[in-house]
């Protein structure tokens, strides 16, 4: 039976049931189917609603992350007749890849999630999840919308890019180990805009398409009308033939359209409607330009070609980052003054093929723009292979990839992501590779990144003077950390000149629940994590200041696999740290100036440190909460969650974010056994070799990784 709403949070034993009642539903469905430095916000649980346990929100955070166009509401903390799951952080349970690890079920016709709108909308993004089918393939399934408890709108849902199996890279073979990958998004708009306190209902109206639906969020907001075509511009349907219906492939069509307005110097206009490509369309000094991302859409994947897909490229640049085969229109890169914008790329990428080209923007682009683009159901959003200079991405969603957000990968420079919510990238949300031409002042600001399946939230692997700022990451899965700058992955050298070198500065950002379990080590990775495999990280600034590190799943801090130094915290609040405040796993000199922490799992030695003198803190006072004890035991602890976990005392949940005190004039891998996880108790903690994990990821058109390091990321 579904557990009744309740208007309090859960007692104890509650949580214990509902835990239990968490995995039953999770497997039966399976089987069935085959600081605070700015203002938090706290999901709570209102009278008659999901007994959602309060946690802290990474959207609407003043001044960090994404300024996003929606509202978002949780299932957990909605009024539904389904079953409350989570909190769970447990790699490959279902509530564990939820927003804030809780979700509600729906197994049964007439139950729903009823979310009511905060701020008038007319459209609506549903994230959720459906078990996948004995084959492999998924399933297809609607939802009924409601509105003030009229039928409204017939919403599809799938499995089909959700669930994927087995070692790295993965596949869609159900018989094989680590299902995850597990949810999908859906959106609509809704015909009508809705006041605030509208009563928007998710309804189960059938259950033979599928036997149960889990809902973890939705996302509301208020589309404006679609945009005409510019005066000037060329229409690509009008005067190119391009197919607004999707019945045809209009790649042909759309290449004509881009020649044409890079030769003429006008704008591509491309009206509402559905487009289907065969193929990426190669773009060069031209602007392409949509109604909006909720009205003109590209997508499709050529039927026989499957490593060709839809998507807008630049030229390669002969012996930059792309060493694949290169069509001669796609030669002698980069392409310069692209604009891409106001349109959406919806893809159907259902594997992960590494040499597949079905990202939706790659290539090389310099003194470009993507702006105001919703990319989804794709490898990676946008994987750049320099060398280039000058390429901006902002104002965007990228949602549901199977690999990276986006990955600047060799020779880029003065580039930026801005203002830009990645949400389930299957790779790292956001990630700068110098693989053997330097990255250079790159900035990664004002950024939301979400719930990455494997790997980090942001990631620099080498790179000189960045900027990684003003952002918020919350919800790592596996594998990875909330932020992480570290010489790693082949080519990242000094000798290379592509090693962690400059300036790093990682300014206001707030992290929650990041870090978490890697598989390969079989223990917890920090929220802010620093790695010296290749070599070590010497000579760089690290400057991190002014930083919310909350209910970190693991460590907060963490060094491994080699030395680090010229690291500075400031300002920084720990608030919440499953096992430890540092975890010293390799030689690490930082100094500490006001961090303070609290809510650290192992309070009486908040210090794992087996390296003993190699870890050299400088304090330069202001600290407390986590300098008072350390340990090197030999075991892992298991973890101990607070805000986003069950609390310790579950009666009296946070209803105030932390402080923390501001300086004066201070800015406001393949076949794996499934691993035991989430640091079982007695689990043996050694410094790991050089080398391990085993390689999680290959290159694309590269000679193969030496033996002893890993592979890098992919394109």
């Amino acid at each position: 039976m579904p557990q009744s709403p309740q208007s309090h949070p859960p007692t104890p034993e509650q949580v214990r049931s509902l835990r239990r009642r968490a995995c039953a539903v999770f497997l039966a469905l399976s089987l069935t189917g085959t600081a605070a430095l700015t203002a938090l916000t706290f999901g709570a649980a209102p009278a008659a609603h999901a007994a959602g346990v309060p946690a802290p929100s990474p959207i609407g955070i003043a001044g960090r992350g994404a300024s996003v166009p929606f509202t978002e509401l949780e299932a957990e903390y909605a009024a539904t007749n389904g079953t409350f799951i989570g909190p769970d952080r447990l790699y490959g349970s279902l509530p564990s890849e939820a927003s804030g690890r809780q979700a509600v079920t729906l197994n049964a016709v007439g139950q729903y999630v009823e979310f009511t709108l905060a701020k008038p909308a007319n459209a609506m993004s549903l994230r959720y999840s459906l078990p996948d089918t004995a084959d492999g393939k998924g399933r297809d399934a609607t939802l009924d919308v409601r509105a003030n408890g009229q039928s409204v709108k017939t919403l599809p849902v799938t499995s089909k890019y959700s669930w994927y199996y087995g070692g790295y890279p993965f596949n869609n073979n159900p018989g094989d180990t680590n299902p995850h990958h597990f949810y999908d998004e859906s959106r609509t708009l809704l015909g009508s805009t809705y006041p605030a306190g509208t009563k928007i209902r998710v309804q189960v109206t059938s259950t033979a398409q599928s036997p149960g639906f889990t809902i973890d969020l939705a996302d509301f907001e208020q589309v404006a009308p679609a945009a005409g075509k510019p005066t000037g511009a060329l229409d690509a349907v009008a005067d190119f033939g391009a197919d607004p219906t999707g019945g045809t492939d209009s790649t042909a069509r759309m290449q004509a359209a881009v020649d044409a307005g890079q030769a003429q110097g006008k704008t591509v206009y491309v009206p509402p409607g559905t487009y289907t490509l065969y193929d990426h369309v190669v773009v060069d000094g031209v602007t392409v330009q949509g109604a909006g991302p909720w009205y003109t859409v590209f997508g499709g994947r050529d039927p026989v070609n499957r490593n060709r897909a839809a998507g807008f490229y630049g030229k390669y640049v002969p012996g930059g980052g792309y060493t694949g085969p290169v069509r001669p229109h796609e030669a002698n890169g980069p392409s310069k003054n692209v604009t891409l914008k106001d349109f959406a790329i919806i893809g159907d990428i259902r594997d992960r093929i590494d040499d597949d080209q079905v990202n939706a923007v790659g290539g090389a682009m310099s003194h470009s723009t993507l702006d105001n683009l919703w990319i989804q159901h794709v490898k990676v959003a946008a994987w750049m292979d320099g060398p280039m200079d000058r390429f901006t991405i902002q104002n965007s969603r990228f949602l549901d990839m199977t690999a990276d957000g986006v990955n600047f990968h060799t020779g880029v420079t003065n580039s930026r992501v801005t203002n830009t919510f990645v949400r389930n990238a299957g790779d790292d949300g956001l990630a700068s590779w110098p693989q053997d031409k330097p990255n250079t002042n790159i900035s990664f600001d004002h950024n939301t990144v979400v719930l990455p399946i494997l790997a980090n939230n942001i990631v620099t692997y080498g790179g000189k003077d960045f900027t990684i700022s003003d952002n918020v990451m919350s919800d790592t899965i596996s594998n990875g950390g909330g932020l992480h700058i570290a010489n790693r992955y082949p080519g990242v050298n000094s000798g290379r000149g592509t090693a962690v070198a400059g300036t790093i500065t990682a300014a206001r950002n707030t992290l929650i629940r990041t870090g978490n379990s890697d598989f390969n080590w079989n223990f917890g990775v920090g929220a802010i994590w620093f790695s010296g495999l290749n070599e070590a990280v010497q000579g760089a600034s690290i400057k991190i200041s002014d930083t919310d590190i909350l209910d970190s799943s693991y460590a907060a801090i963490h060094s491994i696999e080699g030395p680090i130094s010229g690291v500075e915290f400031t300002n920084v609040n720990i608030d919440g740290a499953g096992t430890y405040a540092i975890q010293a796993q390799s030689n690490i000199a930082a100094k500490f100036t006001r961090v303070t922490a609290k809510n650290i799992a192992q309070s009486a030695t908040p210090i794992h440190n087996c390296i003993g003198a190699g870890l050299q803190i400088t304090d330069g006072g202001g600290n407390s909460g986590w300098n008072t004890g350390q340990t090197c035991s030999g075991l892992w602890p298991a973890p101990v969650w607070t805000n986003g976990g069950v609390p310790s005392d579950p009666t009296t949940p946070p209803t105030t974010p932390p402080t923390t005190r501001r300086a004066p004039g201070a800015a406001g891998t393949g076949g794996m056994p499934r691993p035991a996880r989430s640091g079982p108790r007695g689990a043996r903690c050694p410094v790991p070799p050089r080398g391990w994990p085993p390689a999680r990821r290959r290159p694309s058109h590269a000679p193969g990784t030496p033996a002893g390091t890993a592979s890098p990321p992919v394109p």
